[in-house]
């Protein structure tokens, strides 16, 4: 390649032939139409091709590519032309002499053909590029930083040169396409203050413009995922360009949109509806793996049945033709759409072997996770992942890297925890993140209780190197300072390791970083406490005054879950009034940034706060937004799903009872009665235990019922009937059946209810249990949705009896007389 290079320059240095005037010259590059004949104007006029004729010869080799579909681009054929070396050679020579644009333009072209990133033409037009750097128009200046971007040269000198030009001159970009490519390629050197600048600059942009490339906005979410952050009203507008050019989406588009919005932790059921029209209408056309692949990871998790099955048909068939990736793909959607189909798990399974030695770890992490959670039983398959993944630990030294692989061990179907395990461990603790401590913590639980039932060996050591994690863990928090990269880390954090070991100790710490919370991480700290079902009265009290204070700045979207946190956790702020009057003004003048269902949710968390906004209750229940709502639901996972129409009913039931005023009717009969019928029926035994002792107390066992269904369909324990005198009446007496459910009542009206009359003076006595759930962790205080039913059956004409677990399971009824003598006193309403 040396002496090709010397022969070129020996004989650009002697060539004199000129057989075409300059401008000639240039048009004719400019007006080819295959490689062939730009390569053939090199090759008659080399002597006389000036730094132009250079830089549009190269950019006409890359139009050219462009033009064809990527299948039939012919790189490697212009690479390895003896004429484009000579273009190389010339335009190295000439970079001095190129205009600012051309060289730009030059290292684009070269970089699209493929050269390598350390080619000798690309470094020098770098270099001449990055001196002239200040005075390059915004247009330039975006095409640079996006070859630089194609380069890997994310965190250059460079790349922060650019940034700090991008600072300087931000009020004068009009170009949404021209920011967009600058916000991906500066996105991992700008400050905090800096981003929020480009964002608010993107919002306003967006907002002057009425039609915006959908391609720019796939940008703008790419910069959201590289600063990792879900920026809601970005995120919105984004998600109405997608809509607006819902015909020019292509499966790969789809797949990329859909791709970051799952990383953005962003869902759109408008859009889903769009995409499932459109992904259907192409199902025919998938072909090759990859795009089937794509397919698959968007239309799965939303088909209905017969496409489903036709998509797990076509995967079986198609298995042995995927690459590695995209049986990562294949798999990880499966679990997605919770599809343990046994065929296509053994094919993938089969697959698998040959692929096996090229995943890096983290993606035999995933894999392995991903077999696991589908209930894969190829036992020679997580044999050998298990061999893979002990020499990846073994080599491992970065702790993130160890700490995935131990958890992901700890997944395996059931063995003895080896030694080089808990080592490893051990070396890596004191070097851990909160949840790299709570993934290895997570298998260390695991191996010992299996150690403790089968082998014995290892229990103890696992037993210390608990301890030790838990230490690593307490002092991890002790030396926090920063509330945000506390949150940060605790955001994904999740398991029991977290809620018994750093609960109390994680909101001791939020509380003397309580100075700290702002508009920009009250949501996450709301997330934290929900999370954790922790009632922190004064964490709580200054996420109210914060929100109230900046009730302007929080998008309406962060506001239902700061609602939502106090309604679940039953919790009334010292300006109560003021803090939810505020949320819900703010709430109520932009409902439109919220979708159907996430309407619904917004109602149930209102509701159960006992708040009704009239707006909103009108536009949930009329018949346009609820079909709205059944379309949507066809495209939601099924968890979701489930959610969204037992809130429904909630909300449905909150408003029959509570506000009659607006006659909205009760319509959940026909859902009631499926979801009773599909609900477990097993006998428990303290309900057992509990109706032998209320009949001692009541006189026989046709004073008290178990499991009744009340109007409006509340499951209540017990119920019995206490005359004026507080005797107890006979269910025989008034014709009711002593086992089995009460029939379900659905009339708005509750005066007129569909059971039989009470004597004058009579008191129905609803009598219930409330486990652990009903209270927030570490408190006695009840929880929204108990506080919620106790109300609903007052206002149903019963006495609420409710018993906390902590009161039933305490030393002072450890006796069955002590049982009796508290039950009596509270049917009878003895103190």
């Amino acid at each position: 390649m040396l002496c090709l290079r010397q022969a070129c320059l020996f004989t650009l240095r002697h060539y004199q032939a000129r057989t075409l005037s300059s401008d000639l010259l240039l048009s004719q590059i400019n007006n080819c139409t295959h490689e062939d004949e730009v390569f053939s104007l090199v090759g008659r006029n080399t002597a006389k091709l000036s730094e132009k004729h250079v830089g549009n010869a190269l950019n006409m080799l890359w139009r050219l590519q462009k033009k064809r579909p990527l299948l039939l681009r012919t790189n490697d054929y212009i690479r390895n032309h003896s004429q484009f070396l000579t273009l190389c050679v010339l335009a190295e020579n000439k970079v001095e002499h190129m205009e600012d644009e051309a060289i730009v333009d030059t290292l684009y072209s070269i970089l699209r053909l493929s050269v390598e990133d350390h080619d000798s033409l690309a470094e020098v037009l770098v270099m001449e590029a990055w001196r002239r750097l200040e005075r390059l128009s915004l247009p330039a200046l975006s095409k640079f930083a996006l070859c630089l971007h194609k380069k890997h040269g994310h965190f250059s000198p460079l790349i922060g040169k650019i940034a700090h030009v991008v600072d300087t001159k931000l009020d004068s970009i009009e170009d949404i396409r021209i920011l967009s490519v600058l916000m991906i390629s500066i996105s991992d050197v700008i400050s905090q203050s800096f981003r929020d600048r480009l964002l608010d600059k993107t919002g306003q942009l967006l907002e002057e413009k009425d039609e915006v490339h959908f391609s720019y906005a796939k940008r703008i979410l790419q910069f959201l995922q590289n600063v990792k952050l879900r920026y809601h009203p970005l995120l919105e507008k984004c998600n109405k360009i997608f809509l607006k050019s819902a015909s020019h989406l292509d499966i790969h588009s789809v797949n990329l949109i859909f791709g970051l919005y799952e990383q953005l932790g962003f869902d759109n059921a408008e859009f889903r509806l769009v995409a499932k029209q459109l992904l259907s209408e192409t199902i025919d056309d998938c072909y090759d793996p990859e795009t089937f692949t794509k397919l698959f990871f968007t239309l799965g998790p939303m088909a209905e049945s017969k496409v489903r099955e036709r998509l797990l048909a076509t995967a079986v068939h198609m298995a042995e033709e995927f690459s590695s990736h995209q049986v990562l793909v294949i798999l990880k959607t499966m679990q997605k759409m919770k599809c343990r189909n046994s065929y296509l798990l053994e094919k993938m399974a089969s697959v698998l072997h040959k692929h096996l030695d090229s995943y890096h770890v983290l993606q035999l992490v995933k894999l392995t996770q991903y077999l696991v959670v589908l209930r894969c039983h190829n036992v020679e398959l997580f044999a050998k992942l298990k061999t893979l993944l002990f020499g990846f630990l073994k080599s491992s030294v970065r702790p993130a890297d160890t700490a995935a692989i131990i958890r992901v061990l700890g997944m395996l179907p059931s063995s003895q925890v080896e030694e080089i395990i808990l080592n490893k461990a051990a070396a890596v603790l004191p070097q851990c993140s909160l949840q790299q401590l709570n993934g290895i913590a997570t298998a260390l639980v695991k191996w010992n209780h299996y150690d403790q039932l089968h082998w014995q060996n290892s229990s103890e050591l696992c037993a210390k190197l608990l301890q030790k994690l838990n230490v690593c863990g307490f002092e991890r928090l002790q030396k926090a300072n920063n509330l945000n990269l506390l949150l940060e880390e605790l955001t994904h954090v999740n398991g029991e390791w977290l809620e018994e070991v750093l609960s109390e100790e994680t909101v001791a710490m939020c509380q003397r970083l309580i100075d700290q919370i702002t508009s920009a991480n009250v949501l996450q700290l709301s997330f934290f406490l929900i999370k954790t079902d922790h009632r922190c009265p004064s964490l709580l009290d200054r996420i109210a005054s914060v929100t109230v204070e900046n009730i302007d700045k929080i998008h309406p979207f962060e506001i239902s879950f700061i609602l939502f946190l106090f309604s679940v956790l039953n919790y009334d702020p010292p300006t109560n009034e003021e803090f939810f009057e505020s949320c819900i003004q703010r709430l109520t003048s932009d409902l439109s940034c919220f979708e159907t269902y996430h309407l619904v949710l917004l109602g149930h968390v209102l509701a159960v706060a006992g708040y009704f906004p009239p707006v909103l209750i009108k536009r949930i229940f009329n018949v346009s937004f609820l079909s709205e709502l059944d379309a949507q639901l066809e495209v939601l996972p099924d968890t979701l799903k489930q959610r969204v129409c037992m809130r429904l009913m909630k909300l449905n039931r909150a408003v029959c009872l509570e506000c009659p005023e607006f006659h909205i009717p009760w319509f959940h009969e026909h859902y009631c009665q499926r979801v009773f019928c599909n609900s477990n029926s097993r006998i428990n035994p303290l309900r057992q235990h509990v109706h032998r002792m209320l009949t001692e107390i009541l006189g026989g066992s046709h004073y008290a019922r178990t499991s009744v269904l009340t109007p409006y369909c509340y499951k209540i324990d017990f119920e019995c009937v206490l005359d004026e005198n507080k005797k107890p009446l006979s269910y025989m007496a008034q014709n009711i059946p002593l086992d089995g459910v009460e029939g379900i009542h659905l009339r708005h009206d509750i005066k007129d209810g569909g059971r039989k009359a009470l004597p004058p003076g009579a008191q129905r006595i609803a009598l219930e249990f409330l486990d652990s759930k009903a209270f927030s962790k570490d408190s006695r205080h009840l929880k929204g949705e108990p506080a919620v039913r106790k109300r609903h059956l007052e206002m149903l004409g019963y006495q609420v009896v409710q018993i906390p677990h902590f009161e039933w399971n305490s030393m002072v009824l450890s006796t069955k007389d002590a049982q009796l003598e508290y039950l009596r006193k509270r049917l009878y309403g003895i103190q």
